[in-house]
């Protein structure tokens, strides 16, 4: 990748040069800005300040996202921070490359071979060829990533970049921090001056009056000494009455500024001009709050971070307001730099009792920059999730969405369709007015990203589809049932009215954290949000579905990849989560599946399932369980086939004992005491009744005609206890399996009855036909189509709704296709001229019918995941004829061309271009004799005019060689290479279904299931009188119906919230025992391992330290203790003989702060 470089102006506005650093040369944004100063042309640097660069500085850059701003020189401190960067750059993961970012700042004048980089003519990449670059110079270091070349006219001259400098370091410590300016801070700047010149102390004082904090690295040499003497023993040194008795303005007092300037002259001997320089230091010592002092001869460069940290939070203290919080900037700067450990050691160790009004910013700022710990952090120490999310800030976190990403252009698109909807709406005489202002509005506010909850709620309905209601109608105050439009203008006249709704509190805090990092993809941030929220099993079923379709959306195959990964560990934790509620309870957990969430669209744990396609959720045992209770009914479940055919063509032995059902007493008195159980517990906690057999479909009819059902809303009333004749009979025609099975004899009798018509009894047109047996055939039909009918209609809440979610079912799709036909062949039929047509098209329907037979394979357990073999096989199918379509059109346009020159004939061309070629692929059609024959045909002429009007004509000779060639690559290609090809195609999918086959059963059973449970239970044709009945019910009696809320469970507010804390404590201890497994890992007792060696060390250092400096202090105290004694023997009127002893730490800690005052 080239190195970008600028020369620019020393007038430059610092403005555009960040602009082009960041917009458009594509530098990250950062976190942190380290300018590192110094340096000393007259002594090298030292060798442990090369390791604070290499350990320090660059680790310190790349955990922080930091810049480092150094001249970008190969001399001295560039040409260390150079390697430092290289050294770092081949040691670390890709992913940390792009986070240590280094920027040369140097002047245009010093830059060896700086006419390289000037072409007239322009040229990209420049090419910079520097000799000898172990040397050092004054040439650029390829180890940065980008160069700014200050021209301020001179050659030559060092120092004319250091006015832009300070000025670009004052303008970027005025930005905000995070994607897009979104931080809670201000990016921090800090100057790190190593060494250094007299000459410094101009640059030194501009910055700190600029309110720019320094970190002095003390023992580095030259101005970096000096004023760590200055800083540390100019504060610390006492001012010593005089001795004498008379004139105090003769005694030793000696004014700051004059000991400033004695230090001066012992650090700087060979400085003529000093009155200036030392006016400089007093200045900066005044500033002395904004400086840090390292000693880093001493520490371990590792903490070199937290350095960073302290020297920031230190200067953010001294201009702070006082009643301000003096940990905030701290934590600030910890959210900022994604510094989780320093927050929890130094900030929530307990020793400080945070507010909500602390935590709120900086909470914002980690949900935004995706900083998932600090988020699990904060939810743990005092900040109410509650109070913080409102409607009105959930909108800002959605505008916060990083333009390209894919829910931004999601959001941009259903933005767009609002205000262009508006647009089309007003009246023709304002319209072209307000298209164009709206049209305007929205090109303005692309990059500032209007979008609104009605935005959000349509990508949400874009995405899950009919899976679920639309969300967040209620807050806008819509109609989930509203037509899309209405719900667009009654939106925009809401939005324009004011948006009251934005103080409202979010009913459910956790559940909309959740979509909001499920839509951005961010793994570890929708994982904590998930174990935060409620309704475990059906938000991890809602997230694998937002993610695979948003998978099927996005363009960029990592984040593709990351989205099925994620995805998946969704079903899997659904998978889990209920596995485990249903080895607790296997009631409780029936009703978790069927339960309606008001949070999620009225949808449930199943229809949730279904919709994202989570094969692996419903291979479990308890979702299986449950949809075996349901397909059998009343019935026991181990019940034999035979015993049901026998049943069904004999009813009456439904009433012996060839087959087992349920207790209807019993199953009532378990009931029975299993809420009288709860009552004892709750008398308002209760679970409602599960639609599992006809007993309880009949008591949500009969509660449906009256008043609102007390079953649904959890109260279990059975109806009064009928007569055994009648309810035996219910129990087992009503049970779905034998609603199935009479489909099923009643479709085989039907297909017999079509062939027999086709074969035996098609009619001519009336009035000779059509046949009784062809008229029973299409009253047969007309109930099929009622039946179709009725499904349509009971599928959804609107028409359109209704139609989408049965054209969705392929096999719904066989059956319109079905139909479709037998309407055409029935019409064509009926007349003379299209009688033949006709009966053609029924031929064609009864195979589209007969095809239709397959469906009921999907029950069986060996031959449903054939099904999916075949549909898949059919898709490598299509791919193959492509191949060989290519294959057979060369050959056969080669083919004709080279034996017969001209032949206009199209039946002939069509059948000698595509019918033989495919027919020689399996050995049918002309052999190679007949292709080499020379000889010519008896029947054939060369006459153009009789070729025209029909004749054959004659093959050529001349050409047989070649066509013989041809003929055996065709069939080497075809024979051998792609028969085999779709061979392992074929191999391949039965491999990878086989594999997965009971998964993929299970899968499919459920649809056949809730097919069943839903239909009535007489056949076609009798399933005409079901009609009837369902017709007087629902539209003449207006009798809602049960039914079609199959496998759904509505729940009272107490009931729900009791079955929620259920599952919510089956999900912690779930989580409890896979976090057991992980830390007994032998990964996790090595970190700990680790962590604890680490902090023993870090123990004994602290303590070494803390030896040294007692050691240190007693010797500081036993020359006072001297001098006492000398001053003493001397007299009190003789002036003591040496001014008294200073104390000097000899190893001073890291922390100290120079910040107080003398």
């Amino acid at each position: 990748m080239p190195i970008k470089f600028l020369r620019l102006s020393w007038s430059t506005e610092p403005s555009l040069v960040y602009n082009i650093l960041t917009t458009h040369w594509g530098l990250p944004a950062p976190n942190l800005v380290v300018s590192v100063v110094g340096g000393n042309s007259r002594t090298q640097i030292k060798t442990w300040v090369r390791e604070i660069l290499r350990q320090g500085l660059v680790k310190a850059s790349q955990s922080t996202g930091a810049w480092i701003l150094t001249t970008g020189l190969r001399e001295r401190l560039g040409r260390c921070v150079g390697q430092a960067v290289r050294d770092h750059a081949a040691a670390a993961s890709s992913v940390s490359l792009n986070k240590v970012v280094a920027l040369g700042i140097a002047p245009w004048g010093v830059v060896e071979k700086r006419e390289q980089l000037v072409n007239p003519q322009g040229s990209f990449p420049v090419r910079y060829y520097v000799q000898n670059i172990s040397r050092e110079s004054c040439s650029l270091d390829n180890n940065y990533q980008a160069f700014l070349l200050v021209d301020d006219g001179s050659v030559g001259r060092r120092g004319g970049e250091m006015g832009f400098r300070a000025r670009l370091e004052e303008y970027i410590s005025h930005q905000r921090t995070g994607i897009l300016g979104s931080g809670s801070i201000d990016i921090p700047v800090v100057c790190m001056l190593i060494s250094g010149d007299a000459d410094m102390l101009k640059r030194m004082d501009l910055s700190l009056k600029n309110s720019i904090p320094w970190l002095v690295l003390a023992g580095s040499g030259g101005l970096a000494d000096f004023l760590s003497d200055v800083l540390e023993n100019l504060s610390s040194t006492p001012a010593v009455p005089s001795s004498g008795e008379g004139n105090s303005e003769a005694g030793p007092s000696v004014d700051l500024k004059d000991r400033v300037a004695e230090r001066f002259k012992k650090h700087f001997p060979s400085e003529i001009q000093t009155d200036k320089l030392v006016e400089q230091a007093f200045s900066i010592y005044q500033n002395r709050g904004l400086i840090m002092v390292y000693h880093g001869e001493h520490e371990s460069p590792n903490d070199f971070d937290t350095v960073l940290l302290k020297t920031l939070v230190g200067a953010s203290k001294q201009r702070a307001l006082v009643e301000a919080n003096p940990y905030s900037d701290e934590l600030k700067l910890a959210v900022t730099w994604n510094r989780v450990d320093i927050a929890k050691s130094e900030l929530f160790n307990g020793d400080i009792q945070w507010k909500y009004e602390d935590l709120e910013d900086s909470m914002t700022d980690a949900l935004i920059n995706d900083k998932p710990q600090f988020v699990r952090l904060f939810a743990e120490n005092g900040l109410n999730i509650v109070d913080y999310l409102n409607y009105g800030r959930l909108e800002s976190l959605y505008r916060s969405a990083p333009d390209g990403t894919l829910l931004y252009q999601l959001l941009q698109h259903c933005l767009e369709e609002r205000l262009g909807n508006m647009a089309s709406a007003q009246p023709s005489s304002e319209q072209q007015g307000l298209s164009s202002k709206v049209v305007a509005d929205n090109n303005e506010s692309r990059p500032r990203r209007k979008f609104t909850l009605f935005e959000v709620s349509g990508v949400l309905k874009h995405l899950m589809g009919d899976a679920c209601q639309p969300f967040y109608y209620k807050a806008l105050g819509l109609q989930s049932s509203s037509f899309k439009r209405t719900a667009m203008k009654r939106a925009t006249k809401i939005l324009h009215g004011g948006s009251k709704y934005h103080q409202q509190r979010c009913p459910h805090p956790w559940a909309s954290l959740f979509l909001w990092a499920v839509l951005q993809n961010r793994s570890e941030m929708a994982l904590f949000f998930w174990e935060m929220a409620g309704e475990a099993v059906l938000s991890a079923l809602g997230g694998c579905k937002i993610l695979r379709e948003l998978s099927k959306r996005e363009d960029e195959t990592e984040t593709k990849l990351s989205m099925k990964e994620l995805a998946q560990k969704f079903e899997n934790l659904a998978h889990d989560i209920f596995s485990s509620c249903y080895r607790s309870d296997e009631n409780r957990s029936f009703s978790l599946l069927i339960r309606k969430s008001h949070f999620w669209g009225h949808s449930t744990c199943l229809q949730m399932g279904v919709s994202a396609d989570a094969r692996l959720f419903f291979s479990n045992d308890g979702v299986q369980s449950l949809l075996s209770q349901i397909w059998w009914g009343d019935m026991k479940r181990n019940t034999e086939i035979w015993k049901l055919l026998l049943a069904f063509f004999c009813p009456i032995l439904c009433y012996t004992n060839l087959i087992s059902f349920r207790n209807q007493y019993d199953q009532q008195e378990e009931e029975r005491m299993l809420f009288e159980d709860e009552l004892d517990q709750d008398n308002d906690s209760l679970y409602g009744t599960t639609v599992f057999s006809f007993t309880d479909i009949k008591q949500h009819e009969v509660d449906s005609e009256g008043q609102k059902s007390d079953a649904i809303k959890g109260v279990p009333q059975r109806p009064p206890q009928s007569p055994f004749i009648v309810s035996r009979w219910r129990q087992f025609w009503y049970a779905p399996v034998t609603s199935f099975l009479g489909n099923v004899l009643m479709y085989f009798l039907f297909l017999l009855l079509f062939a027999y018509v086709l074969l035996v009894d098609f009619k001519p047109p009336p009035p000779s036909g059509p046949a009784a047996t062809e008229c029973v055939l299409y009253f047969w039909v007309f109930t099929l189509v009622c039946e179709e009918i009725r499904q349509t209609l009971f599928l959804g809440t609107t028409w359109t709704q209704s139609f989408r979610l049965y054209i969705q079912d392929v096999w719904n799709k066989c059956d319109l296709t079905a139909i479709s036909l037998f309407i055409v062949g029935l019409i064509c039929r009926m007349f003379h001229r299209s009688h033949e047509f006709g009966r053609d098209v029924l031929c064609l329907d009864y195979m589209v019918f007969t095809i239709r037979l397959i469906h009921i394979f999907a029950i069986h357990k060996q031959l449903g995941p054939k099904l999916i073999i075949v549909g898949n096989m059919m898709k490598d199918v299509f791919f193959f004829l492509f191949f060989l379509g290519v294959w057979v059109l060369a050959y056969g346009v080669a083919n004709q061309a080279l034996i017969y020159t001209y032949d206009p004939n199209p039946n002939r061309i069509f059948l000698r271009v595509f019918y033989m070629p495919y027919l020689h692929i399996f050995g049918y059609g002309s052999s190679i004799e007949e292709e080499m024959d020379v000889g010519r045909e008896l029947n054939c002429t060369d006459n153009v005019t009789l070729i025209e009007s029909g004749e054959e004509p004659c093959k050529n000779q001349e050409s047989n060689w070649l066509v013989v060639i041809l003929l055996v690559v065709y069939l080497l290609v075809t024979n051998i290479l792609l028969i085999n090809l779709v061979i392992a195609m074929f191999s391949y999918t039965f491999s990878e279904v086989q594999e997965h086959s009971d998964t993929y059963w299970k899968f499919q059973r459920y649809n056949l299931i809730v097919e069943y449970h839903s239909r009535p239970s007489l056949a076609p044709p009798f399933i005409i009188l079901s009609h009837i009945k369902v017709f007087i019910k629902r539209i003449i009696h207006k009798v809602p119906s049960v039914k079609i809320h199959h496998f759904v469970l509505d729940l009272e507010p107490k009931a729900a919230n009791r079955l929620s804390t259920w599952e919510t404590i089956q999900k912690e201890d779930f989580l409890t025992a896979r976090n057991k497994i992980q830390k007994s890992s032998d990964s996790e007792r090595l970190k700990r391992m680790s962590a604890k060696v680490d902090d023993v060390l870090k123990r004994l250092t602290e303590s070494k330290e803390f030896e040294h400096r007692l050691q240190a202090q007693m010797e500081h105290y036993s020359t006072v203790l001297n001098w006492v004694v000398d001053t003493l023997a001397q007299g009190s009127t003789v002036k003591p003989p040496r001014p008294p002893p200073a104390l000097r730490d000899s190893l001073p800690s890291s922390s100290k702060s120079t910040g107080f005052q003398p």
